[in-house]
């Protein structure tokens, strides 16, 4: 415990370095504007930059870089070196004006067309609310400074900016939301998160041999083997000792910088992972679940391994996610979404979750989308994740409550968990929890938080935590507007109560998410199904998403509409990169090799029938199988080359997404049908790459 608690933070530039660094009016100033979202005083930034510079030097930094989110799938960095010339000496340099400001080009991130390529100016501002760590690759060790990007206009080009202003809606609007209850010295209300990360571990040389995992991160081809995960014994299985390794150092990496790692275990497919922390204000989370998903690719490298954070890498197996736990809190330690031992009696609470029901029954598509990304298409309702309906889980005690309110207005008393005693007198008996838990709910209460379960492994976080706050703020707002001036306020709050849940109820679903049967209920209710998030796109400019942006003021129509030309163009290129690559695949690596298993087993009963008179006919059966689907292949890869070139040949943006859904997604699932069964008949010493055996039981 003294290691772990001497490594933890030491990368980071955190409270305690600030406290011990600058003087007393500049810390405390800083931690004004972190902890209540106070404006920054510019004129602290020389000293601050002076203090953090002297401290990443001193533990060998040589650059610095503004460390932001574009609207890529990974962080982007520019290191700068603290070299800088004054006269003719040499001097170590780092100003205020660096850690606050930097201009990295716009034009070459994804912008929707919201800069052009003639119009590259950018921007990068230092965000103070999450600290300041160093990342150290190699022997090289950079300084990193979280910020967000935005266009020289002002533009939002970020993942972060948005996030902010939806903290900042619902801090507006859940400030105003607790006056009504009479509580008046809340400095800030917040959403934090404890997002779970899922992964596949792979060997590293076995990776290098597999083009479809090096260039689109899942395999294209493959079969599972016999035995994976049909005896359920991975699931929390003892870790194996180059896990293990990889675990100690991974969790090590984590600790230095400040996150709070808590939970590793073995998920349910062979070599599949977790890794959670304890919970974080939402932006610090959103930023730290992207430096996790960055350590773990490092330290998976350093233990001869890769992270895989597909949500699918291999067919037939579970997939990944990335289950997001969301709770609404202030600065005086109140948890909104906290029902307490007697829910019925919190009004507080049964407020909250009206809101919350009805904005999550309102933006369902929307929120769909803010968990996705291409690859989620693989995993959403698979009977490993939630459908893509969206749906609440509430449990026992909440369901009962709010049944209770929809038939009577009111609810008098919350169903309370059993005492479970085993009879046996060593093991003492234990109090159970109010409900079970629901694995199959996209958003599933969970006791005094929400898991949005659905979230993509792959995806930054700051999307559905930006969409949940916003959302929420909006419905936050419209309680207000309707009970803040209210004579009798109790009594008007549980009218409003009750007709919300009573007019959102069907969106409350507290049963099986996998089952055929909630597909059709669903159905009757009115919920979207929307399969792939190619159709969910649409929701981010749905005139009542626009609006609703619009009002909390996160993002304005035209950065919305740029965000969903951003989406159509990754979706088409996600797809167009799987393409190709199966093509390259079928050609250059499989037909080959299995050209020269035909021929070998052809010359085998050729000589064979010269020397024995016994019928070849089994032999001959299977080298005629293997010419044919041999044939099979190469015309499927004719016709996804002619699909591809008709997505290609279309320029506007969404029916180009459109043709790659509907014409190329299908006809890679045509060219990967007879590839997988010649797999299954073609002698292992002749294949050309790795099999699903080979790389999930080698780690």
């Amino acid at each position: 415990m003294k290691d772990i608690l001497t490594v933890f933070g030491s990368k980071t530039f955190d409270q305690k370095k600030m406290r011990e660094r600058l003087r007393k009016e500049t810390y405390e100033s800083l931690m004004k504007t972190i902890n209540e979202g106070a404006p920054l005083d510019a004129s602290i930034a020389d000293e601050v930059a002076q203090a953090v510079k002297e401290w990443a030097i001193e533990n060998g930094a040589t650059h610095y870089t503004h460390w932001f989110l574009p609207l890529t799938g990974i962080p982007a960095e520019k290191h700068d070196s603290f070299l800088d010339v004054s006269g003719s000496e040499v001097i170590l340099k780092f100003k205020g004006k660096n850690l606050i400001k930097g201009e990295p080009d716009a034009s070459s991130f994804p912008s929707g067309g919201l800069r052009k390529t003639a119009n590259a100016r950018g921007y990068t501002i230092w965000d103070p609310s999450t600290p300041i760590f160093l990342k150290e690759d190699a022997n090289r060790v950079v300084m990193c400074i979280p910020t967000v990007f935005l266009g020289y206009h002002g533009e939002a080009l970020d993942r972060k900016i948005p996030l902010l202003r939806s903290l900042n809606a619902l801090d507006i609007q859940g400030k105003r939301f607790l006056k009504m209850f009479g509580i008046k010295t809340v400095k800030k209300v917040s959403s934090t998160i404890g997002p779970e990360q899922e992964y596949f571990l792979v060997d590293h040389e076995l990776y290098k041999m597999r083009e479809d995992l090096m260039m689109t991160g899942r395999t294209l081809f493959g079969n599972i083997p016999s035995k994976h995960q049909q005896t359920e014994e991975c699931y929390f299985a003892p870790i194996s000792l180059r896990v293990a390794g990889f675990m100690k150092d991974i969790n090590n990496e984590l600790w230095s910088l400040g996150i709070t790692a808590k939970t590793d275990h073995n998920e349910v497919a062979p070599a599949q992972h977790e890794t959670a922390p304890i919970f974080a204000s939402s932006s610090v989370g959103a930023d730290q679940n992207m430096i996790l998903m960055d350590a773990l690719k490092r330290m998976a490298i350093k233990n001869d391994l890769v992270a895989l954070f597909h949500e699918k890498p291999y067919n037939g197996v579970n997939g990944s996610g990335k289950h997001n736990n969301w709770s609404i809190t202030t600065n005086t330690g109140l948890n909104l979404t906290d029902p307490g031992d007697e829910p019925h009696k919190n009004l507080l609470f049964l407020l909250t979750l009206a809101c919350i029901v009805k904005a999550v029954d309102e933006n369902a598509l929307y929120l769909r989308l803010s968990a996705s990304v291409p690859g989620n298409d693989f995993r959403l309702g698979a009977n490993e994740a939630p459908p893509a309906i969206i749906s609440i889980y509430l449990g026992d005690q909440i369901a009962n409550v709010v049944e209770q309110i929809i038939k009577t207005g009111k609810a008098t008393y919350s169903v309370q968990g059993s005492t479970l005693d085993l009879n046996i007198p060593s093991i003492a008996p234990i109090k159970a929890d109010c409900t079970d838990r629901n694995r199959t709910s996209p958003f599933a209460f969970t006791g005094n938080k929400f898991e949005f379960r659905m979230v993509a492994s792959s995806s930054c976080i700051a999307e559905c935590n930006t969409a949940l706050n916003v959302v929420v703020a909006s419905e936050f707002k419209n309680a207000c507007d309707a009970l803040e001036n209210s004579k009798n306020f109790e009594e008007d709050a549980m009218k409003y109560i009750a007709k919300t849940l009573k007019e959102h109820q069907r969106v409350i679903f507290n049963g099986d998410g996998y089952s055929e049967e909630w597909k059709e209920e669903a159905k009757r209710r009115g919920l979207p199904n929307v399969r792939t998030y190619c159709e969910a796109i649409s929701a981010i400019t749905d005139p009542k998403t626009v609006e609703m942006f619009e009002a909390m003021h996160v993002l304005n129509s035209k950065e919305l509409h740029a965000r969903s030309e951003i989406m159509y163009e990754n979706y088409s290129q996600t797809k167009d990169i799987e393409a190709q690559t199966a093509i390259h695949m079928v050609l250059k690596q499989y037909i080959p090799a299995v050209r020269s298993y035909a021929l070998d087993v052809a010359n085998e009963i050729k000589s064979f029938s010269e020397l024995s008179s016994v019928s070849l006919n089994y032999q001959k059966s299977h080298l005629d199988t293997v010419l044919a689907l041999i044939n099979e292949a190469c015309d499927k890869v004719e016709l996804l080359k002619s699909t591809l070139a008709k997505a290609r040949e279309c320029e506007d943006s969404k029916e180009k997404a459109y043709l790659y859904k509907d014409l190329v997604c299908d006809a890679i699932e045509k060219v990967r049908k007879p590839i997988d069964e010649l797999e299954n008949i073609v002698d292992k010493d002749y294949w050309p790459v790795p099999s699903y055996q080979d790389l999930m039981f080698e780690v």
